[in-house]
């Protein structure tokens, strides 16, 4: 008899219900933040203290999203509880977006370039550079924020945005170790008969190999991208001009004094809010590619 899809579920039995409980609660706990985001951007600044314990604010608003914008004048903002600093949003997130493009293209394309060569080329030395390539993925990186801002100075690039991404531009160990690792397990009869058509190995790379390896490119241009996003204190560091300052920088403007004393939380959460959005989008969109590589990576 054919197996119906009834038949094949599991019984509920305690063990199984405790674990949809758990991951339930874990749930709840890893959303609950992005919730309270949510929550407080939605709410008037009259009533953020009163209605602090509530699930839903009583009166939600779309003014802070409105402000936070640039949408309303500083009066308006003002006597929306509001602390009237000025924040150009759209610039800082055009920032934020060239500063994560460039990065992500740049890393990618280097890492993918190394990893290539260190599971391909036989080279002298090949196995030494790619232990040092590992064990830099044991190096903090706030070793190199001095020395990277002495040179970054030292070159006249402070307030640009060719200095704020020079040190992330070249690739990170862990892409290479995961590049290199995807590039093996490809069989090496395809890019056999390509050379036996006289392609070069550039040539096998860009045709044979890198259309093979969507998925784990699509990983790590995520994964990048995230990082590269949500970096604070390199840009903190290197761009003080406003005109070059990335989202995570500019959102130090809200914890200004409001006319009330005290930072301007609603402000602060809709521009979070805002700010979380592409992030969002990219897990949604690229989500399945990150479960095919974490297949992939549990199958080898």
């Amino acid at each position: 008899m054919p197996t119906t899809a009834a038949a094949r579920r599991k019984p509920w039995t305690p063990g199984r219900i405790a674990a949809w409980l758990a991951l339930g609660l874990m749930l709840l706990i890893t959303l609950a933040p992005l919730w309270m985001v949510v929550k407080t951007a939605l709410m008037q600044s009259a009533n953020l203290y009163t209605e602090s314990d509530q699930l839903l604010p009583s009166a939600p608003t779309l003014d802070n999203f409105i402000r936070v914008l640039g949408f309303m004048t500083l009066e308006e903002s003002r006597a929306l509880g509001g602390s009237g600093a000025e924040i150009n949003f759209l610039r800082a997130m055009g920032n934020s977006l060239l500063f994560t493009a460039i990065i992500v293209v740049t890393q990618i394309s280097f890492a993918a370039m190394a990893a290539y060569a260190f599971a391909r080329l036989r080279f002298p030395g090949r196995n030494t550079l790619f232990a040092l390539f590992i064990g830099s993925m044991m190096v903090p990186g706030v070793v190199t924020f001095i020395p990277n801002f002495l040179l970054i100075k030292d070159l006249g690039l402070l307030n640009t945005m060719a200095g704020m991404v020079a040190p992330f531009c070249l690739m990170q160990g862990f892409s290479v170790f995961f590049l290199r690792q995807f590039f093996l397990s490809i069989p090496r009869d395809l890019e056999e008969a390509a050379l036996l058509d006289g392609a070069s190995y550039f040539y096998i790379f860009t045709h044979v190999v890198l259309p093979l390896s969507i998925t784990p490119l699509a990983t790590i241009a995520m994964l990048t991208g995230i990082n590269m996003w949500n970096e604070f204190f390199w840009p903190y560091l290197v761009a003080k001009d406003e005109a070059q300052q990335v989202l995570p920088v500019a959102l130090q403007t809200f914890k200004s004094q409001t006319a009330q004393g005290q930072p301007d939380w609603t402000g602060l959460m809709a521009a979070t809010a805002i700010t979380v959005l592409p992030t969002i989008l990219l897990l949604v969109a690229m989500g399945r590619r990150v479960v095919e590589s974490v297949q992939f990576s549990g199958g080898k």
